[in-house]
């Protein structure tokens, strides 16, 4: 089904719940999308449903309401732990998203009830809420469910109270899979019950998707829906109210270049992606202190707990920065963000529409920008094939502030700034090493020495990708990095308590070898007579003509050094041994365990 065009929410062959209808207009939502009109009349008519539609297109009521809807009709009103229908979404982000929208009509039914089962959450408490409150609707992350699954211990017997389930749906279902959730996803369907209704919704069909679409669901009405106005040949991936720009500059400008474009755009809402956690971290710290009178915020997926807070913190704001990696870049609805900047390319090109796709949602217009280096520039032409995203050239904005002196400094006044540049230049370098597009993302064709200004390093890291290489255009400090501390007077506290040890720890390894040199001089000829011995060893193993009475003599010397480094002699009877070996010589009497170590 293609070119659905919106409709009125009372023009449904089936007509909804009054209250849910009410709610509909309490959240400013008159009309249905295209998306909507396509599938909640078949979800409702129990259909399984496999979706496609561009980003931002509402594919959340898109579900929540037929869901809403299959249960309010139910003949058998459901029990406090009866699961109804469950939802499973990749991120916990766009998980608690739908939880939100959901409580928006639960609320004018206390008859349901419905549960958030996502990661960075206690499980136990997981598990006690559902038992007091219960959870006729559970929101969940794929990981997370499927652990609940196994905690019948705990007094949880899931697989039993999902007997009653009328609805599963599957949001974001390429992303479910390029998450790597394939197994956590077929061990969650083995619990389900066949009996069932089920959506699939996805902005892009994958083979992966069209695999789980025949695992999963029977006989599935397959929609894609295309915006009102562009042709059915149409194979656009992003939002038509999207404007879409580039920017080329060198490595050693982007980071003037984002902060300039930042300061002339203050009362609006951003999301910057940048390619790895490391750089997030370093960069997020650099634009709090660089770009004044706004509020900047940090995700990304190594955070735990603080996350699902940070998420609607910036939800809530009016203007602001959001700096992340591409855990927001599918399906998280924050509103009115006006600008997507993309400091890094994503290594994935899929990822890059999904990223612009933050903007410009349900009707509403946005822009997006991508900075790219010079030898990149072609990657433009690729997405314009490849993702069917055209891009219209931004010019390097002018009277750039350099504000990388700033940032060196920031670095050499605080210890805990020079390492996260260290880590994050690290981590760029190994995610561009392995970009999908690597015709056009080059290694080896990448100015390490303008990337490492345009990270204010001080000094270039060491790292594989770097060695045997010679940075003449770049300049490190002329200071010991080692001298640098912490602005945090704990962590500088515990750093020079390490230095101490460590430096006790060298003195008192060399004051060991110093004793190992100046052994007694019987000891030393005796490892010169193992050295010749082992060398006699391997002449004759290479046909030397040795007498075979030396090299019987050597695999005896060999036998007994094995059994006493694995103790199954003592070092005494090693050498009352290796003495009757050597026929009562001194040759190899005087022999210590630490010359023997020194051998092998």
């Amino acid at each position: 089904m293609e070119n659905v065009t919106e409709g009125a929410w009372e023009s449904l062959p089936v007509p909804l719940h009054p209250r849910v209808l009410g709610a509909l207009r309490e959240l400013g939502f008159p009309r249905m999308t295209p998306v909507q009109s396509a599938t909640i009349p078949l979800f409702m008519k129990n259909k399984d449903v496999a979706a496609e539609a561009v980003t931002g297109s509402g594919k959340t009521l898109a579900f929540v309401i037929p869901a809403l809807e299959i249960l309010l009709r139910r003949e058998e009103k459901l029990k406090k732990r009866q699961v109804g229908a469950i939802i499973i979404t990749p991120t916990r982000e766009l998980a608690i998203q739908i939880d939100e929208v959901l409580s928006h009509f639960t609320k004018h039914f206390p008859q349901l009830s419905q549960i958030l089962w996502i990661g960075g959450r206690n499980p136990g408490e997981d598990v006690e809420r559902f038992k007091q409150h219960g959870g006729n609707i559970i929101v969940a992350t794929p990981g997370r469910l499927e652990d609940m699954f196994r905690r019948k211990a705990e007094g949880l017997d899931l697989a039993s109270c999902v007997r009653s389930l009328d609805v599963l749906v599957l949001d974001e279902a390429d992303r479910l899979l390029d998450m790597g959730f394939e197994a956590s996803i077929n061990t969650i369907l083995e619990f389900l019950p066949k009996q069932r209704r089920t959506g699939l919704f996805s902005a892009t069909q994958t083979q992966e998707v069209e695999n789980l679409v025949r695992a999963g669901l029977r006989n599935p009405v397959r929609i894609s829906v295309k915006e009102k106005g562009v042709a059915a040949s149409s194979t656009r991936k992003t939002p038509s109210r999207l404007e879409n720009f580039y920017m080329v500059c060198k490595a050693d400008e982007k980071f003037n270049q984002l902060v300039h474009f930042l300061r002339n755009h203050k009362q609006e809402k951003h999301l910057v992606f940048f390619s790895t956690c490391a750089c997030v971290e370093y960069y997020g710290k650099a634009l709090e202190v660089l770009v004044s009178g706004v509020q900047v915020l940090c995700i990304h997926g190594k955070m735990k707990h603080k996350r699902n807070k940070i998420f609607l913190d910036f939800r809530k704001l009016h203007s602001g920065i959001l700096v992340c990696t591409d855990v927001m870049a599918r399906g998280i609805d924050i509103p009115e963000v006006h600008w997507v900047l993309q400091y890094d390319p994503p290594s994935i090109a899929s990822a890059f529409v999904h990223r612009c796709g933050r903007t410009a949602r349900i009707g509403h217009g946005g822009s997006a920008l991508v900075f790219l280096l010079p030898m990149e520039e072609s990657y433009t032409n690729f997405l314009a094939i490849n993702q069917k995203c055209p891009l219209q050239e931004m010019s390097v904005q002018k009277n750039v502030a350099n504000l990388l002196p700033d940032l060196k400094a920031m670095a050499l006044a605080d210890r805990a700034v020079f390492e996260k540049g260290m880590r994050a230049f690290v981590s760029h370098v190994q995610a561009y090493a392995k970009h999908e597009c690597n015709l056009i993302f080059r290694l080896k064709d990448l100015d390490f020495a303008s990337l490492a200004r345009g990270f204010a390093l001080l000094k270039m890291p060491k790292m594989p990708e770097l060695r045997g290489k010679q940075f003449p255009e770049f300049v490190p400090v002329d200071i010991n990095t080692d001298t640098i501390p912490f602005k945090d007077k704990i962590r500088e506290k515990q750093r020079q308590k390490l230095l101490e040890q460590q430096i006790k720890e060298k003195a008192e390894n060399e004051g060991k070898r110093k004793f190992i040199k100046n052994k007694a001089w019987s000891k030393q000829k005796a490892k010169k007579e193992r050295k010749k011995k082992m060398s006699a060893k391997r002449k004759k193993e290479e046909g030397s003509d040795i007498e075979d009475e030396d090299m019987e003599e050597l695999l005896n010397d060999t036998r007994l050094l094995k059994k006493l480094k694995k103790g199954k002699i003592t070092e005494e009877e090693f050498e009352k041994e290796l003495l009757i070996s050597s026929k009562g010589t001194m040759k190899t009497a005087d022999l210590g365990v630490s010359d023997l170590e020194d051998e092998c």
